[in-house]
């Protein structure tokens, strides 16, 4: 899509009062962009379609709030952010990504002010979630999700939370602490969102051990890539003869360059950005950090390009390559990515455990 095409779209989408003609919207928006997809450089595709993304959820968000408004006859007792993780936080959505997401808002300043805000945030959340999924958004199977008070509190409350993540450092724990990190802010009070994020940077660079605990998640996926250098793929079902693009080829990508910007003290969002800030705080070679950035436009192209199907009105995916779709062309470029993947997984492990050893040996 060319840039004056999203930027119309972006004005129509603010001007639009009802979540139905929002949907209607989404819908003829999705189908320019598959079109697009192939024809396009994959990294500037993927920064337009998020940009379109970002767009609906605010508009979603705005909608919530200003009906809300006129049902209560005020609006939010505190500032606020409405928080994207996973692929939105990312800025790396496909054009069905599903809901991950959270709301943090300002410390109230008494028992009758917190008491308000709960019950405020409580309702827009559940307007928001609602909103969203009628645009064709499906909530979080993990639910990593603002209507669950896990992922909708005060900052002082997340703080407090991720502090006892980090000194109870269990799968789980970590898991949710990498989910974090990608926390970016879609809507309201950005300093909100980046005051709980440092504070995982904060502890991590004052307790070098907490790289290890997050590289054993890192690591937890492994590329589809055999030790014979054949693609890893799907035996059964009705994916049987497919690739898992998702799990096999993107989230390694994405998970090694995470840790990489940890361990770097490097606060960006977009995995493209912390390849950049790498390169350019001399983190990693240039010749090696490109390679990274080639892996990740195969990866976030070959994502793009898995099947998805409308259920109940909300777009979803296995993020499967199927059978059919593996061509020679194809089969070449997904190896490629993979070896890549493996590689820098190989590096990751290797770069974390010199640091962990440097930082403990200047102590």
């Amino acid at each position: 899509m060319d840039r004056l095409a999203l930027e119309r779209f972006q004005e129509e989408a603010f001007r639009v009062r009802s979540l139905q003609k929002l949907r209607a919207l989404r819908d003829q928006v999705n189908e320019e962009f598959g079109r697009h997809l192939l024809f396009g450089e994959a990294l500037e595709w993927n920064r337009e379609v998020n940009a379109y993304h970002d767009a609906l959820i605010r508009r979603v968000i705005a909608l919530s709030e200003e009906r809300l408004k006129e049902e209560q006859g005020k609006g939010a007792p505190l500032p606020y952010a409405f928080l994207l993780f996973g692929s939105g936080g990312r800025g790396e959505q496909t054009l069905w990504s599903d809901q991950d997401n959270g709301l943090i808002y300002a410390d109230p300043s008494s028992v009758d002010e917190r008491l308000e805000a709960e019950r405020y945030f409580a309702e827009l959340a559940a307007r928001i979630t609602e909103g969203l999924e009628t645009v064709g958004y499906p909530p979080c199977h993990g639910q990593v999700l603002c209507t669950n008070e896990q992922w909708r509190k005060p900052l002082q409350d997340y703080r407090r939370m991720v502090n006892e993540w980090m000194q109870e450092p269990d799968w789980e724990h970590v898991r949710y602490l990498l989910i974090t990190v990608d926390a970016c802010a879609v809507y309201g009070d950005e300093t909100l969102g980046r005051a709980l994020v440092e504070e995982i940077y904060r502890y991590t660079a004052a307790c070098p051990a907490m790289l290890e605990y997050m590289l054993c998640n890192t690591l937890h996926h492994k590329v589809s890539l055999g030790v014979f250098g054949q693609l890893i793929k799907e035996r059964y079902g009705e994916d049987a003869g497919g690739v898992d693009v998702k799990y096999g080829a993107y989230i390694p990508i994405v998970n090694g360059i995470r840790l990489l910007a940890v361990e770097a003290g490097i606060r960006r969002s977009s995995t493209e950005e912390r390849i950049k800030a790498l390169i350019a705080g001399g983190h990693v070679s240039e010749e090696i950090g490109q390679d990274w950035l080639g892996a990740l436009k195969l990866a976030l192209k070959l994502r793009s390009m898995t099947p998805y199907q409308i259920e109940e009105g909300r777009y979803v995916t296995r993020g499967k390559l199927t059978a059919d779709q593996l061509t020679k062309e194809r089969v070449t470029e997904l190896k490629h990515c993979l070896r890549i993947g493996a590689d820098l997984q190989k590096y990751v492990k290797k770069s974390i455990h010199k640091e962990i050893d440097k930082r403990l040996g200047d102590r």
